[in-house]
C-alpha cells in the first residue's frame, strides 16, 4: 500500500491548518448526511401528499424502528472508524485490511440477524408502538421492505465509516448523491406513477442504498492498493486480534445508539397514543429537525477522526483545537437553522402535509425542541472527541443518561405528571440532550482523558 500521505484515500490531520482541515472534511459530509437525510424526507413528501396523514403516520412510525436497527451498524461502524483513524495516525498501516476485513464480516453477520428479528417480531414490536390502526398495514409494508434491505444499508455505513477513519470525506458524499437521486427517481415512479404507496417508497430507499453500496464497492475494488484492502476471500476471514478491538470499541458505541434510539420508540409510542394527527407532525418535525443534526454530524465525524488520528500520535494540542473548531462549526450551522426554522414553521411543515389539524401542531413541536440546539451545539464537539480518543465506556454511560434516564423520565414527567401533554412529551425529548452535553464537555476541560493509552500508538506500530 502506498504511504497515506500520497494516497488519494487516506489524509493525514496529524499536521497542517486545523480550521481549514476541518471545514475541508466537513462539508461533504454535511452534504451528504443532508442527501441521507432526503430518503426519508422524499418518502415521506411523496406519501403524505398522496396518501394524507395515514401515510405520513405510517413512514414515520416504521422509519423509527429502522432508525433503531440502523443506529446499532452505526454504533459498529463508530467503533471502525475510531480504530483505524488511530491506525492511520501512529503509522500502522499493516493492522488496515484484517481490521477492514473483519468489519465487513462483523457488519453483514449482525444486519442478517436483525433482519430475521425484525421479520419474526414485527406484529409486537407495531403493536408496542401504538400505531395507529388506520396506518398499521401501511407500516407494516414499510417495515419489512425497509428491514429486507438492511445489508445494503449496513454495507454503507461500514465503507462510510472506514473512509471516515482514513480522513476521506469526498467519496461517502458521491456514493450518497447516487443514492439520493436513484431514491428520488423511484419514489415518483413507484408511488406517483405506479400507485404502490408506502410500500413503493419503502422499495425506493432500499434501491437507493445498493446501489450506493455497489457504486462503493466497485470504486474501492478499483484502487484496492490505495485502500488497503483486497477484497479476496480469505481477506474477509475475522482475525481475533482485530475482532477482539472492534467488538470492544463498536458494542459499547451500538449500545451507546439503541439506548438513545429505545428512548425515541418510547417516546413515539406515547405520542401515538395521542392522535394520528399527532403522530403525523411528530414524524414531519423529526425529519425537518433530522436535516440540521445530520448536517452537524459532518462536524462530529470529522471531531472524531482528527481527535483519533492526533490522539494515537500523542498530539494534545491538536486534539483540543478541533474540539474548539468543531463548536464554532456546529453553532455556526445550529444558529443558521435557528433563524429558519422559526422564521417559516408553517412553511416547513407544509412540505410535507397541507392537512391542518397536523398543521395547527407544528408551533407545538419547534416551541419545544429548539430547547436543545445548545446542548446539540456542545454534544457535536465532546462526542466526536469521547469517540476519537476510544472511551467506549464513557460515551455509553452518558449515552444511558440521556437516553434511558432522561429522555423517557423527562418526557413522563413534563407530559404525564405536570400534564403539558404533546408539548411536555416534545419538550422532554429535547432536554434530555443535557445529559451527554453536559457531563461530555465537564470531562474534555477536566483533562483526565490525556492519561489514557491510545488503541494503536507509535510505540506499538
Amino acid at each position: 500500500m502506498k504511504d497515506r500521505t500520497n494516497s488519494r484515500i487516506i489524509n493525514d490531520y496529524t499536521r497542517g491548518n486545523m480550521a481549514k482541515q476541518m471545514l475541508a472534511f466537513s462539508l461533504p459530509f454535511m452534504i451528504s448526511n443532508s442527501l441521507q437525510v432526503l430518503y426519508s424526507v422524499v418518502d415521506m413528501v411523496v406519501v403524505g401528499n398522496v396518501m394524507g396523514g395515514a401515510g405520513l403516520s405510517a413512514v414515520s412510525t416504521a422509519s423509527m424502528v429502522m432508525n433503531f436497527l440502523t443506529m446499532i451498524c452505526v454504533g459498529l461502524a463508530t467503533g471502525a472508524q475510531v480504530l483505524i483513524s488511530q491506525i492511520v495516525g501512529s503509522g500502522a498501516k499493516e493492522r488496515l485490511s484484517p481490521t477492514i476485513g473483519t468489519e465487513f464480516t462483523l457488519s453483514l453477520a449482525v444486519a442478517l440477524i436483525l433482519t430475521a428479528v425484525t421479520f419474526i417480531f414485527q406484529t409486537p414490536v407495531l403493536d408496542m408502538l401504538q400505531t395507529p390502526e388506520e396506518s398499521y398495514g401501511f407500516a407494516r409494508d414499510y417495515l419489512l421492505i425497509c428491514a429486507g434491505g438492511l445489508v445494503f444499508t449496513y454495507g454503507y455505513n461500514v465503507v462510510s465509516a472506514v473512509l471516515r477513519g482514513m480522513g476521506n470525506s469526498k467519496q461517502p458524499c458521491i456514493f450518497i448523491v447516487i443514492a439520493a437521486i436513484v431514491n428520488l427517481i423511484l419514489d415518483v415512479v413507484f408511488v406517483l406513477f405506479l400507485g404502490m404507496g408506502v410500500a413503493g417508497a419503502a422499495l425506493a430507499t432500499v434501491a437507493g442504498q445498493a446501489v450506493s453500496l455497489i457504486w462503493s464497492l466497485v470504486y474501492l475494488v478499483r484502487r484496492k492498493e490505495e485502500f488497503g484492502f483486497d477484497f479476496k476471500p480469505k481477506s474477509f476471514v475475522p482475525e481475533k486480534k482485530a475482532l477482539a478491538a472492534l467488538t470492544r470499541l463498536g458494542v459499547p458505541f451500538a449500545l451507546r445508539s439503541a439506548a438513545v434510539n429505545v428512548s425515541m420508540i418510547f417516546v413515539t409510542s406515547m405520542v401515538n397514543g395521542v392522535s394520528l394527527e399527532a403522530s403525523a407532525v411528530y414524524g414531519i418535525g423529526l425529519k425537518v429537525d433530522d436535516v440540521v443534526n445530520k448536517i452537524s454530524m459532518g462536524v462530529n465525524y470529522s471531531v472524531s477522526t482528527i481527535v483519533g488520528q492526533n490522539f494515537a500520535a500523542g498530539n494534545f494540542s491538536r486534539v483540543k483545537k478541533s474540539v474548539y473548531w468543531g463548536w464554532l462549526y456546529a453553532f455556526a450551522v445550529y444558529a443558521a437553522f435557528t433563524v429558519v426554522y422559526l422564521t417559516n414553521i408553517y412553511g416547513m411543515f407544509r412540505i410535507f402535509t397541507s392537512d391542518e389539524s397536523v398543521l395547527s401542531l407544528a408551533p407545538v413541536f419547534v416551541s419545544a425542541l429548539v430547547w436543545c440546539f445548545p446542548a446539540m451545539i456542545i454534544m457535536r464537539g465532546t462526542n466526536g472527541f469521547i469517540q476519537g480518543i476510544g472511551n467506549t465506556t464513557l460515551s455509553l454511560v452518558f449515552s444511558l443518561l440521556d437516553g434511558l434516564v432522561l429522555r423517557i423520565g423527562l418526557t413522563w414527567l413534563l407530559g404525564i405528571v405536570c400534564d403539558l401533554g404533546l408539548f411536555g412529551f416534545f419538550l422532554g425529548f429535547g432536554l434530555a440532550t443535557y445529559g451527554t452535553a453536559l457531563p461530555g464537555m465537564i470531562y474534555f476541560f477536566s483533562g483526565v482523558w490525556k492519561k489514557r493509552k491510545a488503541l494503536q500508538s507509535k510505540s506499538a506500530a
